[in-house]
């Protein structure tokens, strides 16, 4: 495989026909965004945002970008079948990228049956529709969760040859997706047969994301943000925590890069992915407020107020070698950055100057990619 000297091309994605579930979200918005600087037909597929956490008086970060003018925007819920499938199949894209989920460990518990009705059933709902009335498609990117991973609270990052597990139904169901995904690929899209199918189909997990734009409960930036604002003091429930801490662009790259390359490149692609953050990045919930803390100013306060009713993993680290050395990704945020770039959003007085920082952001860092090997 040497597909770590793959050059991107400046005008690949102008014009090309691009699915994306979930783009109403946090992720799914700023891939949108991006795409759209990049001048790609988008097509998304996703339940209407939620205003779940919005201050009163804001709208949500997809209606704030405006994009549903943009975009071909299609309402719809990933459960209901036939209308992901008319959708799929009206739009015919060549490129799919699927980022719908429900989200939310805390929320897992409490409603397992969507989550895995969305989280399992959604994907495969997805890639039958991939596989049936797609005839277009060339490729197409499953997005996880570095939840997905057995997790043995181990002090080493997790590979992607590593077992699927999950204690939680969200962490669950993520293995779960990445299992249903291998299995559409062995079964329908083995890379050995690419010249008869044609199509590219891997899967990309993700660290924490933080970045500007998400107000979605039990979320360290969202949860600080509406303490700051209300005057409140946060309350950490696991502040020693390890988690590993990326800019939501950082992940998104990766996604790209994969989208991009199972077109042009596909070579052996067709896998799991890691596209976690550098080892300096794997912070505590401590460092990692206490960092932001220091872009809000003064007025900030947190304390500890640990809750064990519920099982949080208090170690999960991604070993990200594969995504550098084979395809060349690399992260190009280190913490300070990735703070100060939430926080300038969340800083923004008006719809339009918050507009302004996401589109500006996305330039920057695609100024900075240039996916060498690492």
């Amino acid at each position: 495989m040497n597909n770590k000297n793959f050059r991107s091309s400046p005008t690949f994605w102008h014009g090309r026909r691009v699915f994306v579930t979930g783009h109403t979200g946090f992720k799914g918005s700023w891939l949108t965004a991006w795409l759209l600087q990049m001048q790609a037909q988008v097509c998304g597929f996703a339940l209407p945002p939620s205003m779940a956490g919005v201050p009163e008086g804001r709208q949500s970060f997809f209606d704030e970008l405006g994009l549903a003018a943009q975009i071909d925007h299609v309402p719809g819920d990933l459960r209901d079948q036939n209308a992901l499938q008319k959708a799929v199949k009206a739009f015919d894209p060549e490129i799919v990228i699927h980022m719908a989920a429900q989200p939310l460990v805390r929320h897992s518990y409490a409603a397992p049956v969507e989550t895995y009705a969305t989280n399992v059933m959604g994907t495969v709902h997805l890639l039958e529709a991939c596989r049936t009335v797609a005839p277009s498609l060339r490729s197409v990117v499953v997005v996880s969760s570095d939840k997905c991973y057995e997790n043995r609270e181990q002090i080493w990052g997790y590979r992607e040859s590593d077992a699927m597990g999950g204690h939680d139904p969200y962490s669950a169901s993520k293995g779960c997706t990445e299992l249903v995904t291998a299995s559409y690929r062995n079964s329908y899209f083995p890379p050995d047969r690419l010249q008869e199918h044609g199509v590219m189909l891997a899967s990309g997990r993700a660290g924490n994301v933080i970045g500007g734009g998400d107000w979605s409960p039990d979320r360290i930036v969202p949860d600080a943000m509406r303490a700051f604002t209300a005057g409140q003091t946060l309350r950490l429930r696991h502040p020693g925590a390890l988690r590993p801490w990326q800019h939501v662009l950082e992940p998104l790259a990766g996604y790209l890069r994969l989208a991009e390359m199972g077109v042009s490149a596909p070579g052996d692609c067709a896998r799991g992915w890691n596209f976690g953050p550098a080892d300096e990045m794997n912070l505590s919930v401590e460092e990692m407020i206490s960092g932001f803390a220091a872009t809000l100013g003064p007025g900030f306060q947190w304390t500890s107020q640990p809750d064990s009713a519920l099982h949080e993993a208090t170690l999960l680290k991604l070993d990200c070698s594969a995504a550098c050395q084979l395809l060349g990704w690399q992260p190009q945020l280190d913490a300070d950055l990735m703070m100060a770039w939430t926080a300038e959003w969340y800083n923004g007085q008006t719809p339009e100057q918050r507009a302004t920082t996401v589109g500006r952001q996305i330039t920057d860092y695609r100024s900075r990619l240039s996916f060498r090997s690492c």
